[in-house]
């Protein structure tokens, strides 16, 4: 089909997508971050169809299934959530610092933002005062991961068209 007067046709406006990765481990208290993301991102103009979720098993699950997303090209944004806590054996910091180290390659390696929910606590102990506490904590944390996700998405769009 021939274009009149040489006009690029132009693709039609499609909305950036965005995965949400979070870790089954704590369950209950992760779910709160997701929840808040979702409220929040809504209110900042992304529609609940933009926001694909996964989940993994654990923290140390969620850098690989993020590499994956990010290589799709698929998302313009990866957020990840998850809780690693002391369970008694002193692993939690270790597991903590190589999630977090293999988030920030994997978007240094593929120039998708991922924002990171994957919380650390100093204590958590199993009662319901420190499980109460950190599900209220998550809440504020989705919210804040939706504002980082916008600003993050809106960012990018902006180099990336400079």
């Amino acid at each position: 089909m021939a274009r009149k007067n040489n006009q690029r046709e132009l693709a039609p406006l499609q909305a950036p997508r965005i995965a949400f990765i979070q870790s089954c481990w704590h369950r209950d208290i992760v779910d709160q971050a997701r929840s808040a993301f979702l409220r929040k991102i809504k209110k900042l103009g992304f529609e609940s169809r933009d926001v694909d979720r996964f989940e993994v098993p654990g923290a140390f699950e969620i850098p690989l299934h993020a590499k994956l997303l990010a290589k799709s090209r698929a998302y313009a944004a990866i957020v990840a959530a998850g809780f690693v806590v002391d369970g008694g054996i002193y692993r939690h910091e270790f597991v903590a610092a190589s999630v977090i180290d293999a988030l920030m390659n994997v978007q240094l390696d593929t120039e998708i933002p991922v924002i990171s929910l994957v919380l650390t606590p100093q204590r958590f102990h199993e009662h319901e005062t420190h499980r109460s506490f950190f599900r209220d904590h998550f809440v504020v944390k989705g919210e804040e991961a939706a504002l980082a996700c916008s600003a993050a998405i809106t960012a990018i769009a902006r180099l990336k068209s400079a």
